[in-house]
């Protein structure tokens, strides 16, 4: 049976994107590019801009792009919209090119958060900007959105300023930055924008837009669901509910028993009476001279012992339950601990971060306030409910738009081309790709999708996909017939969610599939099978792959979308995201256990033989998340090594803004259980935190045991730990005792196509435990140097590390691949075991 689609209840009350009278400037058509010069409004028959876009990112128009998208739907309200891209941003002069916008300043840093796009997790600058021609770093400033706000706000005072994009949205409250490792005010305070739209924007946007445009002050525009604000005092006709402190448990004084004398009260304290101890000695004295009869419990009417009388016990009337009514939901605010509380209180901090992931729900979710500021400069900024959800008919309007599909003509190269120096590699990775879904319910701690999209799936409808495909084979140019994806945030959740729209609407879980799979969950896998083989049959589609991360544990409750999956849409690997082995940190991942992998392992390997195709999985792992001991990282070492992969990029916990992930690691907190200030119990709250460059660089290198860079650490890791029985030189090891001379790095199996052999002078122990240089043996020499035993690692034919995949190379590979593997496989050396890579992009 199908996902009912479009049926939650609350959207009944959403108006329609269409449904908006159009503004008066649409007389103007459509542009085929937004214009981002002068000269290109003059072009269009225009002598102002209604609304000006800010962005971080290189302009493509392209609905993968967050800029293309809002000025595309802007546009298709009537509104006349320019672009300003990656401004030069030490001056205001760059945000005067288009003039002075009609309405309002539209400002966002990009698709990415200006602090990711620029610092590693190890807070190191990158070299490069993927949504940047040329690939080239520092195109812009950290903390873009608050920087391009600043000078909006000096070339045009007047003109309000709408703050959106995931840097919104991720700081929409007072949120803990990594990169200052400190608390900072929601970026409403610090960027001084009018009004912040976080999520999927479109619907808050074109009623914001209509409303601006009709003279209403923004100042007044309160009322629009995704949104927030500044506001001296709440509103009247709200109920506010105080959520600034967490339970303070005291030590608890036991009831009284009313039949029960003093000095059994003092006995039962494992106290005594002196008052009563003469009277005790007596009483004892005359019971045993009365004999068994007061002795077994009766006194002299036959009637029980005193002893044997039961307290009376206390129950709640449930009946009056009904009478004492909540106020509306949509009409509560909940008061958060203020800025200056949680920036001084990590507890405080934790708690805050557990009530906004709990009021998520658009069905459910109540308004939020915080407090910045104390005294007469106080103000609260308010957060209005999440944004609802786009139905199946508004996403195919978004995406049916008529995007260029193709980077702006100013950043092609002298031939008019956009693969050559000033590529967009963000842009070469979707060019021949298509988004079928928005949002996530899986709730992975460390993950931002959840907070900026939505747990709600919104599906597009297969006829809007299809005609996406047709006008890709048909408008892209050099397209060779391969669609690179045709996924979402999560490859399998295409039309998934709750099998009841009251239950969906209610619900307050932050995950669907943790700690198993909701049994409201609908999970049929049949509409998503549906697209890929239509999508097969069109004509000029040679190859449709799935490039988008797989949610596994759904997976394999279909086996018939496995079988789909593996047989026509896998491209020789596949990549999916474990992340860890162990129970502790998975489950503060809220990801499901190792053995959901191995499930699905099977499968993908059973229907891989059965099409005759030679396949592999690709996991991914993350280093140093919270909840990750060292032992937890050995133990992922030691599943790697027997399992056989050799990562290649290693991906250490980034703490992204307002995730629960990281609020665990600022405040040593587990925000999946209720924040208490004395915890009950140390192993269900007190999250282990992996901070310090020594230790993130060493669980690190448990993720790469092979490099020999990382022998000397982990060698002192493994002896400190107490499991020096993992050194040694044979296959039950997982270092050897040698150490070959390094240089401190290593040359990534991306950049080239073959894994060089370690080769030259190495270093073992001898008998008195002193390192001594050794040579390494050849063919040539094949006698051992001492008493050394060991070889180099030349992989044997076909099993070669690729580039990227740490697949063999394919039939037919040439040129520089082909002279690399020759190379690497020539008889120079008996070969060792080889195993798998695995790689990752950047989050």
């Amino acid at each position: 049976m199908n996902a009912p689609v479009d049926v939650s209840f609350f959207q009944r009350d959403a108006k329609p994107l269409t449904s908006y009278k159009p503004y008066w400037a649409k007389r103007f058509g459509v542009a085929k590019f937004l214009p981002t010069t002068r000269a290109e409004m003059e072009q269009l028959g225009w002598d102002s801009c209604d609304i000006i876009l800010v962005t971080g990112d290189a302009y493509v128009d392209h609905p993968s792009f967050g800029m293309a998208v809002i000025g595309r739907v802007l546009e298709a309200q009537g509104f006349r919209v320019g672009i300003i891209a990656q401004p030069e941003w030490n001056s205001a002069e760059a945000f005067k090119t288009l003039g002075k916008p009609n309405l309002f300043w539209g400002v966002t840093s990009g698709n990415m958060d200006s602090m990711i796009n620029r610092y590693t997790a190890d807070r190191k600058i990158r070299s490069d900007d993927a949504y940047t021609p040329g690939d080239v770093g520092g195109k812009r400033p950290d903390r873009a959105a608050i920087v391009y706000s600043q000078r909006c706000r000096e070339a045009y005072k007047d003109v309000p300023i709408v703050l959106g994009g995931i840097e919104g949205s991720l700081r929409r409250i007072a949120h803990y930055d990594y990169w200052s490792d400190k608390v900072r005010r929601s970026i409403v305070v610090d960027s001084k924008c009018d009004i912040l739209l976080y999520g999927n924007a479109e619907r808050a946007l074109v009623e914001v837009a209509h409303r601006i445009a009709a003279r209403e002050p923004v100042e007044q525009i309160t009322d629009v669901r995704g949104t927030a604000f500044f506001r001296r005092a709440s509103e009247e006709g709200w109920f506010e509910v105080d959520s600034t402190t967490v339970d303070e448990l005291g030590e608890v004084e036991p009831h009284i028993n009313p039949y029960m004398t003093t000095s059994e009260q003092a006995e039962a304290q494992g106290q005594s009476c002196s008052k009563d101890d003469a009277e005790k000695a007596q009483g004892q004295q005359a019971q045993e001279a009365m004999g068994p009869a007061c002795s077994s419990g009766q006194n002299k009417a036959g009637g029980a012992s005193v002893a044997n009388v039961q307290p009376i016990q206390f129950v709640p009337n449930l009946s009056l339950r009904s009478k004492s009514k909540l106020p509306p939901r949509d009409r509560t605010v909940l008061r958060l601990p203020s800025y200056e509380e949680v920036k001084s209180d990590p507890v405080l901090y934790a708690h805050a971060n557990r009530v906004l992931h709990l009021e998520t729900n658009p069905g459910n979710a109540r308004a939020l306030v915080q407090a910045h500021g104390e005294g007469a400069t106080a103000r609260d900024v308010w957060m209005n409910p999440p944004p609802i959800p786009l139905t199946t008919a508004e996403m195919d309007w978004v995406f049916g738009l008529p995007y260029a599909r193709s980077p702006h003509p100013s950043y092609a190269d002298e031939n008019g081309s956009h693969d050559g120096t000033t590529k967009i590699p963000a842009w070469e990775m979707i060019r021949t790709s298509v988004n079928i879904m928005r949002g996530c319910f899986g709730g992975c701690t460390f993950c931002s999708i959840t907070e900026h999209e939505g747990r709600i799936i919104q599906s597009r409808s297969e006829d809007s996909i299809i005609h996406e495909l047709e006008e890709i084979r048909d408008k892209v140019k050099g397209f060779t017939g391969t669609i690179s994806d045709l996924g979402g945030p999560t490859a399998n959740m295409y039309r998934l969610g709750c099998k009841s729209p009251t239950i969906e609407a209610a619900c307050r879980k932050p995950s669907c599939v943790f700690p198993g799979i909701c049994p409201n969950l609908h999970t049929d896998h049949a509409p998503l099978i549906k697209i890929y083989r239509r999508a097969r049959k069109l004509p000029g589609i040679k190859k449709i792959l799935i490039g988008s991360g797989l949610r596994y544990d759904l997976a394999v409750k279909s086996p018939e979308y496995i079988k789909e999956l593996v047989q026509h849409h896998v491209g020789g690997y596949l990549k999916i995201a474990p992340e860890h082995t162990e129970a502790g940190p998975l489950n503060k991942m809220m990801k499901p256990g190792i053995g959901s992998y191995e499930k699905f392992k099977q499968l993908f390997e059973k229907f891989s033989e059965e099409a005759g195709k030679k396949q592999f999985l690709i996991p991914y792992f993350i280093a140093a998340h919270p909840g990750t001991s060292d032992e937890d990282m050995m133990n992922l070492a030691i599943w790697l090594k027997k399992n056989g992969f050799r990562a290649d990029q290693v991906q250490t916990f980034y703490p992204s803004p307002m995730a629960t992930a990281t609020a665990m690691y600022h405040s040593g907190r587990n925000t999946l259980t209720k924040v208490r200030r004395q915890m009950r119990d140390e192993q269900e709250e007190r999250v282990d935190i992996v901070r310090g460059e020594k230790r993130r660089r060493l669980h690190k290198a448990f993720l790469r045991y092979h490099d020999p860079n990382n022998w000397p650490m982990l060698r002192d890791a493994l002896k400190h730990m107490g499991r020096a029985d993992l050194i040694g030189n044979g296959k039950q090891h997982l270092i050897p005792t040698f150490q070959p001379l390094v240089d401190g790095s290593y040359q990534s199996a991306r950049k080239k196509n073959s894994t060089g052999s370690t080769a030259g002078v190495g270093y073992t122990t001898n008998k008195d435990g002193k390192a001594v240089a050794v040579r390494r043996r050849t063919q040539e020499n094949n006698e051992p140097q001492g008493d050394v035993r060991f070889r180099t690692a030349a992989p044997k034919p076909g099993k070669m590390l690729s580039q990227h995949t740490g697949l063999p190379p394919r039939a037919g590979v040439t040129g520089k691949a082909k002279s690399a593997f020759k190379a690497a496989t020539k008889p120079v050396a008996k070969s060792g075991n080889s195993s798998a890579q695995t790689s990752r992009k950047p989050r």
